[in-house]
């Protein structure tokens, strides 16, 4: 099925678009790092000590609230991305949290190393700051697609980014780690699936998603899906092609 962002086979993208001085001055201080289920990356109020570049895999960036502790996805990235975008605009830690919400792998550099390395190099930041572009549209439509869509619409769009992100067409899963990202009731949840599962687009069992009819998610989503990941090709190059 036709995904709409880039998925470099063994590589991040950011990384693989860099240019070959950029990539040679980072490479070096690379090193592989398993990124498992529910790790977290950055901690709310926290220093950032290292930043991840997946190679593979589903990172969440959640936000919470102060006061009854609500938690709901804001944004996710994969291997189209990296964590540490604080780091990229002179800060040292963030209130949100970045959690695997889909293991697989990826690379790592400590965060001193990085900002050395952006000084050195002004391309280099500015290639990572527009990732920064893709992800604040990313965010921004989330904001949107939270106020005006129906669960249905929100959850055929969540489904369809992930899908975005992985290999293949089946998605590991819970409903109550769904009702978690959409900030819905996981009775909400299990409603929407069985409306979309309905409808023949996805099938549901238990743990477990798979996108029958991609064509027809992107219906069901209507205008909530489309435009971050038109942004993302425009600053750094199309999709896969097919998976």
């Amino acid at each position: 099925m036709l995904k709409r962002l880039p998925r470099p086979n063994g590589h991040n993208h950011l990384i693989a678009t860099l240019s070959p001085e950029d990539q040679a001055l980072l490479e070096p201080h690379l090193s592989d790092v398993a990124l498992d289920l529910g790790m977290v990356l950055e901690e709310p109020g926290q220093p950032i000590g290292r930043v991840f570049f997946p190679v593979s895999g589903v990172t969440s960036m959640i936000v919470s609230g102060s006061r009854n502790q609500r938690r709901i996805e804001a944004g996710l990235f994969g291997s189209e991305g990296m964590s540490g975008t604080s780091i990229l605009l002179g800060a040292m830690s963030t209130p949100n949290e970045l959690r695997i919400q889909v293991p697989g792998h990826g690379l790592q550099i400590r965060t001193e190393t990085l900002r050395e390395l952006l000084q050195k190099s002004p391309s280099l930041q500015q290639h990572f700051l527009k990732f920064i572009q893709a992800l604040f549209i990313q965010t921004s439509h989330t904001a949107l697609s939270n106020k005006n869509g129906s669960l249905e619409e929100r959850l055929a769009r969540w489904l369809l980014m992930c899908h975005d992100r992985v290999e293949g067409d089946r998605l590991l899963l819970t409903h109550e780690f769904i009702a978690l990202m959409l900030g819905a009731r996981r009775a909400g949840v299990t409603e929407g699936t069985q409306i979309l599962e309905g409808k023949g687009v996805i099938r549901a069992r238990r743990g477990e998603i798979t996108i029958l009819d991609r064509d027809g998610l992107e219906e069901e989503a209507g205008g909530s899906y489309g435009v971050p990941e038109a942004e993302y090709e425009r600053l750094f190059g199309g999709g896969e092609g097919s998976s």
